[in-house]
């Protein structure tokens, strides 16, 4: 407890890589909630133990996909109702779950339950 400030709580985290589950990162994070402004997203400060690696093949690959379509991309409830996630819509899953984290975060307080479960419409812009 910060008197007058907040919760602050110390973790250690191991990041993994969905696609790679052998590549971990370790990970140190100090996250404030801040008393009486439920609205202000929590503080996070961390540091990482190596570093993050994107695989910009898989990028370009998807990119080059979706640019190639002849019609925009729609889709719905993905997973559908089985937990099935179809491989060619496993990117925009991915991307799914890195807005749902943002807003998860923007919008968490101490009590807070929520987690990602479906995408119900995406549309390509």
């Amino acid at each position: 407890d910060i008197a007058g400030v907040g919760h602050k709580y110390q973790l250690e985290l191991v990041l993994e890589d969905i696609l790679d589950p052998d590549r971990t990162v370790n990970c140190t994070a100090e996250v404030l909630y801040h008393l009486g402004n439920k609205a202000a997203a929590p503080d996070v400060q961390f540091t990482l133990e190596g570093e993050l690696k994107n695989s910009e093949e898989a990028e370009n690959r998807f990119y080059t996909r979706i640019q190639s379509l002849e019609k925009e991309l729609v889709a719905e409830n993905i997973p559908d109702s089985h937990g099935n996630v179809s491989p060619e819509m496993e990117p925009v899953w991915l991307l799914a779950r890195v807005a749902s984290g943002y807003v998860i975060w923007q919008n968490s307080t101490e009590a807070t339950k929520f987690q990602f479960a479906q995408i119900k419409h995406v549309k390509q812009v």
